[in-house]
């Protein structure tokens, strides 16, 4: 499970505005092997963190490059997967390191999704004369789509799926966001809602029948926009933001150790490449 919240606003009228906040969770099994976020590939142009599991080596969940290619993964809640499908972190490791615009990059993939068990992909391009974001999910509709700038969830549903913890945590990231903070306090109070496990929106309808086959614990627990199980749960916080001018604040907050009482918070701040 994941959440994301983002706004997408490619001309920003104002000079403090910022042509993205992204806020996401990455929820995982605790002891899953992961490399904590930080630049690699070539030039190490791409900053994000990585999958360590055997055979799944490479795929990552949620990145940024410095020439502003951005891409972010959820899976679709499923309680029947299929253990031969393919890594899906590797649609978001080789959007981040290929040329293929973002729509013809969903298009491709959606030519493959059946390879895959469910998933959701954001993938976007970030330039000085023109932002993109598109969104693809191969339980949706069978072509990607261009997204136009707004304020958007996204959990382990479609996209803006109706969830009750998805609506509340947006209706919260929204009042965050509209306060005109500053960058520091901005990113402090948008990973203050992502690290809430007092969001719990339960019982949710839509939620619990595209969930059948998990356990009724189960499914409170991932009513929580952060969850928080003995094994599983919320183990990564990532808040993004790109101003006006193409500088990206990149925040990560990471458990160590599989401990929820240890935790590493990394910040990195660029400017994108032209």
């Amino acid at each position: 499970m994941c959440i994301i919240f983002f706004k997408f606003d490619p001309r920003p009228a104002s000079k403090n505005a910022y042509r993205l906040i992204l806020a996401a969770n990455r929820d995982e099994l605790y002891n899953r092997p992961s490399k904590l976020v930080d630049f690699w590939g070539s030039g190490n142009e791409v900053l994000s963190g990585l999958d360590l599991e055997e055979g799944k080596e490479g795929g990552s969940w949620l990145g940024i490059s410095k020439r502003g290619r951005l891409a972010a993964l959820t899976n679709y809640m499923d309680a029947r997967q299929n253990p031969d499908a393919q890594g899906r972190g590797f649609l978001v490791s080789n959007f981040l390191t290929d040329s293929l615009d973002s729509y013809s990059y969903l298009k491709k993939v959606s030519s493959q999704g059946h390879l895959y068990n469910g998933f959701n992909l954001l993938a976007a391009e970030f330039k000085a004369k023109e932002d993109t974001v598109c969104y693809y999910g191969n339980k949706g509709n069978p072509e990607p789509i261009f997204l136009k700038p707004g304020i958007y969830g996204l959990s382990n549903s479609l996209l803006e799926t109706p969830w009750r913890k998805l609506q509340h945590g947006k209706r919260l990231f929204t009042d965050v966001i509209n306060q005109n903070l500053p960058s520091d306090s901005l990113v402090q109070e948008l990973l203050h809602i992502l690290n809430n496990e007092e969001l719990r929106q339960t019982p949710d309808p839509a939620m619990e029948s595209q969930g059948e086959g998990y356990s009724q614990s189960m499914l409170l627990a991932l009513a929580a926009v952060c969850v928080r199980t003995p094994g599983y749960g919320t183990r990564t916080n990532t808040v993004i933001l790109i101003d006006r001018d193409g500088n990206v604040s990149f925040t990560e907050r990471t458990m160590l150790n599989s401990d929820i009482n240890q935790w590493k918070t990394s910040c990195f701040n660029f400017k994108l490449l032209e």
